[in-house]
């Protein structure tokens, strides 16, 4: 068979197939992975618009496919999860400590559900610079978030109530760790530690990353919750912090986990 090339040159295919170290065949193949690839740019695409932030891992165990192929696929369409900048930590904060710091969770071998909790707060701006605050706590074997609770003030009081809604869905841990901010030092909140016999543990004062369960959720779930200020009333914000705790604990897959952590709790319930 002849084709013709550049300027009307009559080709011989099997001489082209030749020079490019091709068979015949290979001139009419087309190949089936770009379609494959679309197919799945599509399909994580999907997957994005429900779960914002997911990356490459996350994204292939919803998926059930080789996470090698799912990075590709990302990276050929620039598909990207949504990221929180990165603040750059003080080289200053690095050096400070505190000799009085008891850190019990650093070397605890966590083996199953209510050894460890993990408790801390934030706060989310709304309309007319007023702030609503959000403590939680997490379960660090599960990494579910098993109590929380909202104020317009940070005090005692919010990390009471966090604590007081895990205790009602959930046994009781052997430690509750945190940051040393004072709320987590006032006499309320150790009574309450106390009378459930629950060892208190805090990180060094100025390393946050000593608490970095916590600090890695708040930094996702702002990201998924949106700018809290987009929403026109306290109430939508409040509904949509409770949506984004429930999407968290039962849809969301953690990476740790390869589940959503009320799903790992159930399994870690049925013996496995």
């Amino acid at each position: 068979m002849i084709t013709k090339g550049k300027n009307n040159k009559i080709i011989n295919k099997t001489k082209l197939a030749k020079s490019l170290g091709v068979s015949r065949q290979g001139l009419y193949y087309k190949p089936k992975l770009p379609a494959k690839d679309l197919k799945l740019k599509k399909q994580i695409e999907d997957v994005l618009v429900e779960h914002k932030a997911y990356g490459h891992k996350r994204v292939a165990i919803h998926l059930g496919i080789n996470k090698k192929r799912a990075l590709r696929v990302m990276k050929l369409f620039d598909l990207s999860p949504a990221r929180k900048p990165r603040v750059p930590v003080k080289k200053g904060d690095l050096k400070k400590e505190e000799s009085k710091n008891l850190n019990l969770f650093s070397d605890f071998n966590l083996n199953s559900p209510s050894q460890v909790w993990a408790s801390d707060f934030t706060y989310l701006p709304y309309f007319n610079n007023k702030f609503l605050y959000l403590a939680t706590i997490i379960d660090c074997f599960t990494k579910e978030v098993t109590g929380w609770s909202l104020s317009s003030k940070h005090n005692s009081t919010l990390i009471e109530n966090a604590l007081i809604d895990a205790l009602s869905k959930r046994k009781k841990p052997k430690i509750l760790h945190s940051d040393q901010g004072s709320e987590y030092k006032s006499a309320d909140f150790t009574k309450i530690l106390k009378s459930n016999k629950i060892k208190q543990s805090m990180s060094k004062k100025s390393s946050p990353w000593e608490n970095g369960m916590q600090e890695s959720f708040y930094g996702k779930f702002k990201l998924e919750l949106g700018h809290s200020k987009c929403y026109e009333t306290l109430g939508e914000l409040v509904e949509a912090i409770a949506h984004q705790i429930y999407y968290y604990n039962n849809k969301r897959i953690h990476t740790a986990i390869k589940c959503p952590p009320v799903v790992f709790y159930q399994r870690c319930q049925m013996g496995g």
